[in-house]
């Protein structure tokens, strides 16, 4: 019976999380001129070395739009729902959020360090989703045989590039290890 009960609670976990993932809407974005855009998921993990514990890890969904002039990014959680978007222009950078509270930064990666309390490469990133590197120094750059990016080492980020398709990499790994913790993220696309 004690068996039996252990397959059943296994089997409802099992079904609820399919269930969760059925409910999870595909992300579509419009394709309009002049506008880069991606669409997945992302999840950040913080390990404090210390403890040898995460700290921090948070996962959900997001929407990249970038128009060189303006980038917008929703950050959504795992069902769908906006949680925030960041909002950057030549000037500033605006968190917005869903409460409509808003948090302005001159840059974008002044905003998400404190926003998260972890520096994140927003600026890196509007290079990186594309498959290149940021203007300024790079170390340990490797290639695939049809010369998309595969690794390379910017700004204190170890980045990982893979699964390419016409817009870039469709897999993307960042880690920075530091004294006392060590933090990854990682971002697959699921676009339509």
């Amino acid at each position: 019976m004690k068996l039996f009960n252990q397959f059943f609670r296994a089997f409802a976990v099992l079904s609820l999380a399919g269930l969760l993932a059925a409910c999870a809407p595909t992300i579509k974005i419009p394709d309009e001129a002049g506008v880069y855009s991606r669409a997945g998921r992302f999840a950040l993990n913080v390990l404090d070395k210390t403890s040898d514990r995460n700290k921090d890890a948070v996962q959900g969904g997001f929407v990249w739009l970038d128009s060189n002039e303006r980038l917008t990014l929703d950050l959504r959680n795992p069902l769908g729902s906006t949680l925030a978007r960041v909002s950057v222009t030549q000037d500033s950078a605006v968190l917005t959020h869903a409460n409509g509270e808003q948090l302005v930064a001159s840059d974008p990666d002044a905003l998400v360090a404190e926003v998260l309390g972890n520096a994140i490469p927003v600026n890196g990133l509007r290079y990186w989703l594309k498959g290149q590197v940021a203007p300024g120094p790079v170390a340990a750059i490797k290639r695939d045989a049809g010369q998309n990016l595969v690794s390379f080492t910017q700004s204190g980020w170890q980045v990982n590039l893979s699964d390419y398709d016409g817009k870039g990499p469709r897999r993307l790994g960042m880690e920075r290890n530091e004294t006392l913790e060590a933090i990854t993220v990682r971002l697959v696309i699921s676009e339509e």
